[in-house]
């Protein structure tokens, strides 16, 4: 299938973000009611969430719920409180070679992707970042130097909690460091099991086990997949090979020093790069993260798209899945 990313330079959300939220939303809206209204948290309950655990958020939801129509039902879906449950594949690891860098492969049906790369300064920081529920982040940078990205960590449960995109989004917005994002990973809620890779400009990193029925987890790897300390949920293991894929970056972490681009180049091959599209674990995209260059890059098989805080750009790509991406073009569209 074709699939178009846009990438949408807009550094108060207005009438980009909007028009985006009114081509996204009959989807979203679905996937909200999938389990019947009576499942989804009450406006009051999600607005109440926010003041109490992210409340610099706030004003941002606000303007967010405005553009989208003032709606309850919307609402209650930006709130990101305990939203249905949803799965992903994904790899991420940090290179510390000359300069701290993050890699990332999304592995996720396209189906189900917004395909927005969102640049933007809502609350004074800017933050370049692939989007997910339309303002929640699945990876990104902000321009303090701040990188992170998630994975779906292998567990069943599900908790009180916000969608864990929403908390990297809070994380990019009022974050400078890896030990500030710590903070906020200790105290914020989430309602599934995920893992959280976070580095900053200055090379500090690591990797967090969040979920909702245990206290966190602190580590000092470089690499995380679809597990935690160890794996729970097996049919879901193997379906991914999140085990394999752990291990074959663990390998190139400590048993080679190979340059960037070669460590890029793994990510766009088996055993991390998946067309597994057919059950929903293809890779999308691989992104990557310079901190201390404040640039970021979304990769294809044959195709790099640069992304950068001082030279902001309105695109979109065109990517073909799942024949490794075959097609690849650039197309400049003003005001998207």
């Amino acid at each position: 299938m074709d699939f178009i990313f846009d990438k949408i330079h807009e550094l108060k959300a207005g009438p980009a973000w909007q028009e985006q939220f009114n081509k996204l939303w009959p989807a979203y809206e679905k996937w909200f009611m999938s389990e019947s209204l009576s499942a989804r948290q009450t406006y009051l309950s999600g607005l109440r969430a926010l003041k109490e655990h992210m409340p610099e958020l706030v004003p941002t939801y606000e303007t967010l719920c405005e553009l989208a129509g003032g709606g309850d039902l919307a609402a209650r879906f930006l709130s990101f409180y305990r939203p249905p449950p949803y799965l992903s594949g994904c790899s991420q690891a940090v290179w510390l070679g000359d300069e701290p860098m993050l890699v990332r492969n999304y592995d996720y049906s396209p189906a189900l992707s917004d395909g927005i790369i969102l640049d933007s300064a809502w609350n004074g920081k800017r933050v370049i970042a692939t989007s997910d529920g339309m303002w929640g982040v699945v990876d990104g940078m902000n321009d303090a130097g701040l990188a992170l990205s998630l994975t779906f960590g292998g567990r069943r449960v599900v908790g009180d909690g916000f969608g864990v995109p929403l908390i990297l989004r809070y994380i990019l917005e009022f974050c400078d460091t890896t030990k500030q994002a710590i903070s906020v990973l200790r105290r914020v809620p989430c309602h599934m099991a995920y893992n959280i890779t976070c580095v900053d400009r200055s090379g500090d990193f690591i990797t967090v086990y969040l979920s909702p029925d245990r206290e966190i987890v602190i580590t000092d790897t470089r690499v995380a997949t679809n597990h935690q300390e160890s794996v729970e949920w097996h049919q879901h293991a193997r379906a991914t090979g999140t085990v394999e894929r752990e291990r074959f970056l663990l390998r190139r972490l400590t048993m080679h020093e190979e340059p960037a681009d070669k460590f890029i180049a793994a990510f766009l091959k088996p055993p991390l790069y998946s067309t597994n599209f057919s059950k929903g674990f293809g890779t999308l995209y691989t992104s990557v993260y310079w901190p201390a260059r404040g640039t970021a890059e979304t990769h294809w098989p044959g195709a790099v798209w640069q992304h950068n805080f001082a030279s902001p750009t309105t695109e979109s790509r065109l990517i073909r899945y799942p024949d490794h991406c075959i097609t690849s073009e650039v197309q400049a569209q003003s005001g998207r």
